[in-house]
């Protein structure tokens, strides 16, 4: 019987030093810095957007303030669908900084007024970082709206563990 009360207050205090997730909900207008936009050869209009877009995150959680930095592939039919996906660099004000790994599904569907609407909806997650950052682990979901011509809103909401590197 002891030997099942040692194992008992053995697996409490592991579980109690354990990290639990803390919620991340930030919002960033991001304006393109550098774009490469190439017309691809095919029967529908089909194009690839590779772009450098930077923005500040406002929200909750360990990127509120993080200056962001976008590293994008866009690859879009307009109308019909598309995949972005790409890299997110957080410097947050200490100076560490984290990488997310980010991917969406564009799905265009038709608006009230009869134009294509445009969904651009996925998933994120951490992948490494430094200092403070390096051993952060986290996920969630992401979406990206229009604000402008030019700029877009990166939402990103979920969880993260801000682990030792």
């Amino acid at each position: 019987m002891p030997r099942i009360v040692v194992g008992a207050l053995a697996i409490v205090l592991v579980l109690a030093g354990a990290a639990s997730a803390e919620p991340l909900a930030v919002k960033a207008v991001m304006s393109p810095k550098e774009q490469i936009y190439g017309d691809l050869p095919t029967p529908q209009k089909h194009f690839v957007l590779f772009v450098r877009r930077e923005g500040k995150a406002a929200g909750t959680g360990i990127l509120d303030g993080a200056q962001l930095t976008e590293y994008g592939m866009h690859d879009i039919r307009p109308g019909l669908d598309g995949s972005p996906r790409g890299y997110l660099v957080a410097k947050i004000p200490g100076g560490d900084q984290a990488v997310i790994q980010w991917e969406v599904q564009a799905t265009f569907v038709p608006g009230p007024d009869g134009k294509p609407k445009l969904l651009d909806n996925g998933v994120w997650r951490f992948i490494g970082g430094t200092g403070s950052l390096g051993g952060v682990r986290g996920a969630g979901t992401m979406h990206i709206k229009a604000v402008s011509a030019t700029d877009r809103e990166f939402e990103l909401t979920g969880e993260f563990v801000a682990g030792k590197p």
